[in-house]
């Protein structure tokens, strides 16, 4: 009877012990891409930063930086703006179609010399793995980022 009980607990244990090592191993690997990549602005300090859904985005209010990184695409996909050289920023939603369908979420900046725009990808329903579950989430993300990083360029 012991033994019944305690092979089962140890079959327990190893059922819930498993995926969690494996979640803590790559959110460890993740966070040491963050910080190499990170590294790579070396005169940036990204103080400002939100993790959701494989996203990570950071923001240098001092120094005025912008980095959005990606981690649904493989390899991920770094985009970084200086905010010096930036006049406005907004969020751009594209519907597919005739439909309400949001297939695309992009930050959209505008530089001040030359007045060329710079598009961000920040949403794609081809990186939601299930189909827009991910979609409100990011949606709500992208509308405070687009505050901050308005208050950012403006100060």
């Amino acid at each position: 009877m012991d033994t019944a009980v305690t092979i089962i607990g140890l079959a327990i244990t190893l059922l819930i012990g498993i995926p969690l090592f494996y979640m803590f191993r790559s959110h460890a690997a993740n966070n040491s891409k963050i910080k190499a990549i990170f590294a790579r602005y070396g005169n940036f300090n990204f103080t400002e930063t939100d993790q959701q859904n494989k996203k990570v985005l950071a923001l240098d209010k001092k120094n005025k930086g912008f980095v959005f990184i990606d981690f649904n695409s493989v390899p991920e996909t770094v985009h970084f703006v200086n905010l010096n050289d930036v006049n406005s920023v907004k969020t751009i939603s594209t519907t597919e179609g005739n439909t309400n369908t949001i297939v695309k979420i992009e930050f959209e900046f505008q530089h001040k010399q030359n007045q060329k725009k710079e598009n961000v990808p920040f949403y794609s329903i081809e990186n939601d793995q299930i189909g827009q579950v991910y979609l409100y989430q990011d949606q709500q993300l992208s509308k405070k980022w687009e505050k901050l990083l308005a208050n950012a360029i403006s100060s």
